[in-house]
């Protein structure tokens, strides 16, 4: 069936924890639902998200995707877009004036399976149905006892793997950081570390070299380094042979293929743009070069993870989006589950319509407390 019409909800909400990295503080949530409803009733959800800045007022956002979107989907099927290869000239070659971008992907992706009759990730080819999960922090800016209780917390529930934020400019901060996760978590866990590009290409070598010297091993090392050195990338490679380099996340899909033929990472690190993910998937399947799945917006990435070959990790990070949804995605055991209903899998709750909805920007003294995560029952206090 035909696409219709579409229906945008914005929130706003406060954080239950600042998260960041070395470069990045985040307090605040800004998003919007964004849904795509066929002549049947299905509805296809994805989600508009302004990580850094409120996004503008409920009106504005419609009257702009109506303008720049709308005439490109409306009457189409979704099944017939989501393959949909544009050739962008001169100043066609642009981005949407509001990040729709991945909402867009995803709605039409979740809509597309539903009338197919599918769970996402059996629509893209999957052969199982979980991935392994790594407790990811986003921990920068918390206090060693915040870091310690969420990383502890993370451990008791089934996860042996973690990611931690470093690249601060006191790197004896970085080491005891490291140490504090040791104290955290069980002996042989696996232990990631990711700088955010904090360093450069000789500096990285030094401070990994120090890290091995210290007694940590790490599983890789994420975005240590600019995301376009891609000499840089490569000879840190081959340089530091104890452990791996994971790079892309910055990069679009143009930029993640140059990434590739360099050679300059050891895994490719993509989000939640479900065609682009599965096309450059596709591309470091050929390559050999496994990809790993990082934050993506209530944890949708679980079915290309599901449906990619050379996907052995999804990343997730106790964010308090889940009540936005009628039933987020499962995750135990240190393993993320991709759900077998229709689509995705992931309904927009009424609840959460009328009980966050935000249509007009409200400054953050405005917000209010955070929403509840039961995923991270941990007191707000400590954060």
């Amino acid at each position: 069936m035909s696409i219709s019409q579409f229906r945008i909800t914005r929130f706003q909400f406060a954080r239950d924890r600042v998260i960041g990295d070395s470069q990045v503080r985040i307090d605040d949530t800004n998003v919007a639902a964004l849904e795509l409803v066929s002549e049947s009733g299905e509805v296809g959800l994805g989600f508009i998200q302004s990580l850094f800045y409120p996004l503008p007022d409920q009106a504005e956002i419609e009257t702009v995707f109506e303008t720049e979107v709308w005439p490109m989907i409306k009457g189409q099927k979704a099944i017939g877009l989501v393959h949909r290869v544009n050739r962008p000239r001169g100043g066609n070659q642009r981005a949407f004036s509001l990040p729709f971008h991945e909402a867009l992907q995803v709605a039409l992706w979740d809509l597309a399976a539903k009338e197919a009759g599918l769970p996402l990730h059996q629509l893209l080819g999957s052969r199982r149905d979980r991935v392994r999960a790594y407790a990811s922090g986003l921990d920068f800016h918390l206090s060693d006892e915040a870091f310690r209780a969420l990383f502890s917390y993370a451990a008791s529930i089934g996860y042996t793997a973690f990611k931690i934020k470093v690249g601060h400019p006191d790197f004896q901060r970085d080491l005891r950081r490291l140490e504090l996760l040791r104290e955290s978590v069980p002996a042989g866990s696996l232990v990631m570390i990711d700088p955010n590009e904090a360093w450069n290409s000789k500096e990285a070598l030094v401070k990994l070299t120090a890290i091995r010297d210290a007694g940590h091993d790490l599983l890789w090392v994420e975005d240590p380094i600019l995301r376009h050195d891609f000499e840089g990338l490569r000879t840190l490679r081959h340089a530091v042979n104890w452990t791996q380099i994971n790079s892309g996340e910055y990069l679009d899909m143009p930029g993640k293929r140059i990434l590739l033929e360099n050679h300059g990472t050891d895994l490719l690190n993509v989000h939640g743009q479900v065609t682009d993910v599965m096309r450059i998937g596709w591309l470091a399947a050929e390559m050999g070069i496994p990809v790993s799945l990082g934050n993506t917006f209530l944890e949708v990435g679980i079915h290309m993870a599901a449906a990619l070959p050379e996907v052995e990790w999804l990343e997730y990070s106790f964010q308090n989006y889940d009540h936005l949804v009628e039933t987020p995605i499962e995750i135990r055991d240190g393993y993320a589950y991709a759900p077998n209903r229709p689509g995705h899998g992931l309904v927009l709750s009424e609840d959460a319509r009328r009980e966050w909805a935000r249509p007009v920007r409200l400054p953050t003294s405005k917000l209010g407390p955070a929403p509840k995560n039961d995923r991270l029952p941990i007191p707000q206090d400590l954060f």
